[in-house]
């Protein structure tokens, strides 16, 4: 019987869901497996849900039945990258210490390490300077919730409202800045230069 710790460590290969993959990319049902490895469909069960660990000796009979290595079951599987991010664990900032900023932001992805993108909930101020103009490498896409945002970049005013989307390249300096009496809000995603 293997400990609790060992179980947890081979855990992590997914050998059970490996040799499922396996015999249904195959066409074979449990029985059909059995019988070319002389295990039990049961626990042949068994061990596609992880409920048991099989042997090397017994890994190795479905190994060949599939012609594949033993090494197959034992390269780490690569867990699609998923986050939800609560909006109550976000922390909203101002971009600045002022007294008045011009806007506030919150990463909508900051819990994702070594992301493409970075995303935000932005909220700019009525009344409020631009911002500062600022550029980095990369893309930038806009979407706006709500309200007005004026974009300057190339020297040149963009005013987008509600649904108006902008996308350009963030290499630029370019500014951001309440464009009407109210506050507006947008989806700010900001991709970062492609290797």
């Amino acid at each position: 019987m293997l400990s609790d710790v060992l179980s947890e460590g081979l855990g992590i290969y997914q050998i059970g869901p490996k040799i499922r993959f396996l015999r249904t990319a195959k066409s074979l049902g449990l029985a059909q497996l059995g019988d070319h490895t002389g295990l039990s469909a049961g626990m042949l069960s068994k061990i596609e849900r992880g409920q048991v660990t099989p042997t090397l000796p017994t890994l190795m009979k479905i190994a060949l039945v599939f012609g594949v290595g033993l090494e197959h079951f034992f390269q780490e599987s690569e867990e699609p990258t998923l986050a939800v991010i609560r909006a109550k664990k976000r922390i909203k900032l101002p971009n600045t210490t002022e007294v008045m900023p011009s806007y506030y932001f919150e990463s909508l992805d900051f819990a994702v390490n070594d992301r493409p993108i970075d995303a935000y909930l932005v909220e700019f101020m009525p009344r409020t300077a631009a911002t500062v103009p600022h550029e980095h490498s990369g893309i930038e896409l806009v979407y706006v919730l709500s309200g007005e945002v004026k974009i300057t970049i190339h020297n040149e005013v963009h005013e987008l409202g509600a649904s108006d989307s902008m996308y350009f390249d963030s290499q630029y300096p370019h500014t951001y800045k309440c464009g009407g009496q109210d506050r507006a809000s947008a989806i700010v995603v900001a991709a970062k230069e492609c290797g």
